[in-house]
């Protein structure tokens, strides 16, 4: 945010899930709020939000709170204040924004109509999507992947994230749309940022301990060690390995031996990222 102040923006788009993968959630809902109070800002609400949301809402929920595959669910949402649940309730999951004297956006989390839809460039989804929006550019997130992607007089830009950023080998992604002569011109942007003080918050915070592997992956991919290899790759296998020995698998009742198991498989050569509490 200093970054994208010091080059002169004064408007800031934010396209959901907040918190979720680290440290201290509530310092970055007080950056949002501090950001909001200063400058012209947008919201949307992604699929986190929809689970802090429902969370509340049914009084409870299945997650643990020392476990690899909930951990950090349990953790995010035990830290988050009533204003925090209030606020995410009251932002879309998309909207159009309307600037005078250049095209109008489409603003969402992972699709328009779907907080959830995976938006990938050239995917026949994604173009269907495409098709049917009402501006000539539309912003998206979810995938953690930066790109842009253009099909019959749209452009899709994916920011990416600058937190868990997915292809940028642990750097902070976002763009900066530049107004030019009634047009709109895209920089995509990648900053690096202290990753190391990242990974450290996680064991200060007592996160680690709470979601184990989970935030080994997370040191992982912050650190671009592998970085291809998501949390959702990694659980994939989680339950693979689980349905292979037990003949069956149910989440979020997944045994830690099959995250270390599964850890241990994909991620080589052995080295200290091998064991979670040793970030």
């Amino acid at each position: 945010m200093e970054y994208a102040v010091s080059r002169g923006v004064g408007r800031f788009i934010f396209l959901g899930d907040y918190v979720g993968e680290f440290a201290y959630p509530e310092r970055t809902m007080e950056l949002l709020y501090s950001c909001g109070e200063k400058y012209d800002c947008t919201f949307i609400r992604g699929n986190k939000e929809e689970y802090w949301i429902k969370c509340r809402r049914e009084g409870g929920n299945n997650w643990k709170e020392y476990d690899s595959t909930t951990g950090a669910l349990w953790y995010a949402y035990h830290r988050l204040t009533e204003r925090d649940i209030d606020f995410f309730g009251e932002i879309p999951i998309s909207r159009e924004i309307h600037f005078e004297g250049y095209p109008a956006l489409t603003v969402c989390h992972g699709s328009p109509g779907n907080v959830k839809e995976e938006l990938w460039e050239d995917a026949e989804g994604t173009k269907a999507v495409m098709e049917n929006v009402r501006t000539p550019f539309v912003f998206c997130g979810h995938t953690h992947r930066q790109f842009v992607f253009r099909h019959q007089g749209v452009t899709l830009i994916n920011p990416g994230s600058v937190g868990l950023s997915s292809g940028a080998a642990g750097r902070s992604q976002f763009a900066i749309l530049h107004g030019e002569r009634g047009c709109w011109r895209e920089e995509m942007v990648i900053l690096d940022y202290d990753r190391q003080r990242a990974i450290e918050q996680l064991r200060e915070s007592g996160l680690a301990e709470r979601a184990p592997y989970w935030c080994a992956v997370t040191a992982r991919q912050v650190r671009g060690t592998q970085p291809e290899l998501t949390h959702m790759d990694v659980m994939k296998r989680v339950m693979e390995l689980c349905h292979r020995e037990t003949g069956k698998w149910s989440w979020p009742d997944l045994p830690e031996k099959y995250w270390e198991l599964a850890f241990r498989e994909l991620f080589e050569p052995l080295s200290e990222d091998m064991f979670p509490l040793m970030l």
